[in-house]
Formats: structure tokens, sequence, C-alpha cells
């Protein structure tokens, strides 16, 4: 079917929780430099002889300078930065209670619903998309939709970064599809649960944030916030310069795997020559199949992972270094909270944009993948 003969379909709401908890880079780095000092001392006749590489210290300068990144948000902080424990100190909940991915995907969901002018019970279909799930099954999404109260559908998917964008798309598809007439994307991330808190060159790059956006089909929405859909641009290519190899299969595994391999890793030079192009050619590529130049774009909602790596991307599009209205950043405060990022961006930074006004929000991660969506306010 041609796309012109397709429904239109908008996103009509978007909510944003943050975790009540802040981390700043000082309070990280003297965690760190604590932890370091006393592994150093520990292997310091492997690190003599070299059979053990020493850990670097950490530095607030580096972390400025390598990320733009000067805090972030975290479920729980003071496992965090015990040099001791190094990640988050969650309590332990039975089946009974809601899961802290659903609950704190509550409040996002329902702020992105009174923006859409929509009940919980409106919802008939329900997508989690984010970069770890807290389980395998029952489906996070699943849970959700109970805790509303909706009926209908719903399913967790995971492309890492990316997560958000894909989401986006499988809503769409939905929506145009008619198996569904109110979508919810949710992106729950609780990073700080598979970030590398130990290592220099990791402990500071992520936060923890959930964001929401409610899709409908245009005919069918009410909300005095509609941003039609022009179109979504999906990509991946198979890497493993971003992994992590947690996975319900390690205990079953002949070989016990280094505990470094079980959270966040990267070659972050790699992922840096060889993402930017590939996201700037696509983004590029996205708005010519859709009869549209770099300078038709009032906004670009990029995934916050990086201000450099944002910078290029743009300049690459645009032909120049944006400005900050053209790409704001929102990662100096939240960090890279994976797939919510771009969304905590369009959900910051849009109320001034006019009706007729085009944006781009766009994400990048593992896998490799990309995805693009490119928007229109009514």
């Amino acid at each position: 079917m041609p796309l012109v003969d397709l429904p239109s379909v908008s996103i009509t709401g978007t909510g944003l929780f943050t975790p009540p908890e802040s981390v700043s880079n000082a309070e990280l780095v003297a965690s760190l430099t604590e932890a370091v000092l006393k592994w150093n001392a520990e292997y310091a006749e492997e690190i003599a002889s070299g059979d053990v590489v020493e850990r670097a210290m950490p530095d607030e300068e580096f972390i400025v300078k390598a990320s733009g990144i000067e805090r972030r948000y975290v479920m729980e902080k003071s496992g965090v930065l015990d040099p001791a424990r190094m990640r988050p100190r969650l309590e332990t909940r039975s089946e009974d209670e809601l899961g802290i991915q659903a609950e704190m995907s509550l409040p996002a969901v329902h702020e992105a619903l009174a923006q859409a002018g929509r009940a919980p019970t409106d919802v008939d279909a329900v997508i989690v998309g984010c970069s770890n799930l807290q389980r395998a099954y029952p489906a996070v999404a699943i849970e959700i939709q109970d805790a509303l109260g909706a009926d209908g559908w719903g399913y967790d998917m995971n492309v890492a970064c990316s997560s958000a964008t894909f989401s986006v798309q499988a809503a769409v598809d939905a929506l145009r599809n008619g198996s569904a007439n109110c979508v919810v994307v949710v992106n729950p991330e609780i990073t700080s649960g598979h970030n590398n808190f130990e290592m220099r060159d990791f402990h500071f790059i992520f936060g923890d944030a959930c964001t929401a956006l409610v899709l409908e089909r245009t005919d069918d929405a009410i909300s005095t916030d509609q941003w039609e859909v022009l179109g979504t641009k999906l990509i991946t290519k198979f890497s493993n310069n971003i992994r992590n190899d947690f996975g319900f299969l390690n205990s079953s595994e002949v070989t016990e795997r280094d505990p470094q391999e079980l959270v966040f890793r990267q070659n972050g030079q790699m992922v840096f020559r060889e993402v930017c192009p590939m996201v700037a050619e696509h983004i590029s590529d996205h708005l010519a199949q859709l009869d549209l130049a770099a300078d038709d774009v009032r906004r670009f909602w990029q995934h916050q992972a990086n201000l450099k790596m944002n910078q290029l991307i743009a300049k690459g599009v645009l032909g120049r270094l944006p400005t900050e209205d053209e790409a704001p950043v929102i990662l100096d405060e939240f960090a890279n909270t994976s797939s919510a990022g771009s969304v905590i961006a369009f959900h910051r930074h849009r109320d001034d944009l006019v009706p007729g006004d085009v944006g781009v929000l766009c994400s990048f991660g593992a896998g490799y993948s990309v995805g693009s969506v490119v928007v229109r306010r009514r």
C-alpha cells in the first residue's frame, strides 16, 4: 500500500519520571578514587610484574571534557557511591509488589496521558523499550498495562539506546494496521544497574530516567499538542564495540565469565569513529526520502550520549555546527539515559516550536542500531 494511503499517526503526549537522587561528578570521582587506590594496592605485586594493568585514577575535568556530563540521576545512590559495592542497593521485591521498572513508568505514563487528554483505560497497547529489563518474564509492559487497568496487549523490546525510536516505529505500524488505537511507548531505564562504576572510562556515562509517549491516529487525537509522524527509519549493523554479556545463560556456561564482561563496556574510539558518520548519513537519507532538506529541520532531539558526538553528527547533516537551540542538550544534567535521552530532549524542548515546524528524534547505540523519527507540529 502506498505510504500516502496509510493513516496519519501523531505523538499526542509525553511524560518524564526523574529519580529523586542525583550524583555529581565530584561524588563519583571521590568514590572511585578510594576504590582504585585499594585495588591497585591489593594487586601491587601483579601490577609490578606486568601481569595486571594498573587501574587509572578518575578525574572530574576528564569527565566533562570527554562527555559534557556534569551529573546524573539514579534510583539509589548510596550503593553506587559505596567503594565496596559500586552498584545500586535495591530492595528485593516480592511477586505481589509492583516491579521497580513498572513503578517508575507510571508517573511518566500518567503525565503523557494527561497531555494527550486520555484516560488509562483508553490505552490498548503498551510497548516497553529499554536497554535492560529487570526479568525475563512476565513482560514489564504487561505489568504496566495491568497497573493502568488497560486492555489490549503489551510487550517488551530491547535495541539498547535505540529502543525508543524502534518502539515508536512499532507503535506507528500498530496504529496504521488497526491493531491498536492508543499506544503508550515507555522507556524505563535503570542504567545504573548495568554501568561499570569500577572503571575510569565508564563510571560517569549513565544515568536513570523513564520517558513515555502516547501515539494515536491523527484523526482520533484530541490533544492540543500534536506531532504528526512524517516518517520513521531504522537500521542495524552488528558490532562488538558496545557490549554487555549479562544473560540467563551465564550460569550454564562452562567457563565463568569475567565480571567486567557482565556490565557495560565499549571501545569508545571505534564507536566515535564508526557511528558518527553512520548516523549523519542515516538522518540525511531519511530527510531526503521525505523530500526535506536539512535546513527544513527546526530542531534535532538527539540521543544524549556524548556532546562531541552529537555536535559531529549534526554537523554532518547541516554542514556546520548546530546551535544549542537547534540541538538542545540535556546530558549535562541527566548523563546518558540510553533510550530515554532523545525523548527527554523532545519532552523538555518543544514548546517554543510553532505549527508546521519539523523536528527529528534520533537515537544510536549498541548493535549498532540507529533510529530516526521525523515529526511536524500540527
